[in-house]
This record gives structure tokens, sequence and C-alpha cells, in this order.
């Protein structure tokens, strides 16, 4: 999953180890938020489309009363949404975010076990990715990309090793 302070539990486990005086050491990771992309042949940022990204976890705590995700700001950011653990609940924030005004065709990519030798990516658009997603059997760990880069991997994809 790559750096566990990113929607890992690195923080709470932190905090754990400090309340019950134990030494311990931080050893920075890669979020699989930048590299499950970029391994696919996606940036998560582009001169020519945006310059931002925002990293939203897509399995919040379960006894949560409601999100705090605010989909209807990301809609309107404009720049690339990355989604972790998202790929179970993709129906319901693909859902939010066209009825807060994205547009339907805006370029969507899943990366199911990025990095890994077995890597699938399938690609669609906001409107069309959880048919895709049910079509191409993509199941979780998957990694959502939202945005204009996320059309960039048709471009590389022949030319990319490994892909």
């Amino acid at each position: 999953g790559g750096d566990p302070t990113v929607f890992g539990r690195g923080g709470e486990e932190m905090v754990h180890l400090a309340n019950n005086g134990i030494p311990f050491e931080i050893v920075p990771g890669i979020t699989s938020a930048i590299a499950g992309p970029e391994a696919a042949g996606i940036p998560v940022t582009h001169r020519d489309y945006v310059s931002s990204v925002s990293f939203v976890t897509g399995h919040e705590d379960p006894t949560k009363d409601e999100s705090a995700v605010d989909w209807e700001a990301l809609a309107n950011t404009g720049g690339t949404i990355v989604v972790l653990m998202g790929v179970g609940k993709l129906p319901g924030y693909t859902g939010e975010l066209l009825k807060y005004g994205m547009a339907p065709d805006t370029p969507v990519a899943l990366i199911e076990r990025a990095t890994w030798p077995d890597q699938r990516v399938a690609t669609g658009t906001l409107e069309t990715i959880v048919d895709v997603r049910d079509s191409e059997g993509i199941e979780p760990p998957a990694i959502t990309v939202i945005g204009e880069v996320a059309g960039e991997r048709e471009r590389v994809v022949e030319f990319l090793e490994d892909a």
C-alpha cells in the first residue's frame, strides 16, 4: 500500500508506541497514490491539464455516521482525484462527482494490484467506469485516478515496459 501514514494506520501506531514509552523509527515510503498511477503510465499532475491533486480514501472508518469526504468540493476543484481503497464504493463516489457537476466524459483509470507483476489497468469515463470495472472484473486492491491525466496512459502504454 505504500507509505503507512497515507490512509494507513501509521499515525495511530506512532501514538500507541509513544503512549506506551516505546521508542520507534519512521522509515518514509512512497505512497501508492503516486507510485501506482505512475507505474501504469499515468502522471498524477501534468502541466497541460492540472496543477493539483487530491488524495482521498474510498474506505472510511465504518463507525463514522457520515463521510468526511467533500465530494462537491472535489468535483469543483479541477485537479486530479486519486481514490485509494475505493473500488467497492466506486458507484457511490462517481455518482456524487456527477451529481455535483463533474463532466461525465472525465477520464478515469482503475489500477488493480499496482506495481505487482499481475497489475491490471482498466480505463473509461466517469459515466462508464462502473460498467468497465464490472466487465473487466477489477477487484481490490485498486487505485482510482479521476481526471484528464487518466487519459495519458493511452498515449504512452505501448512504449511503457511492464505495463
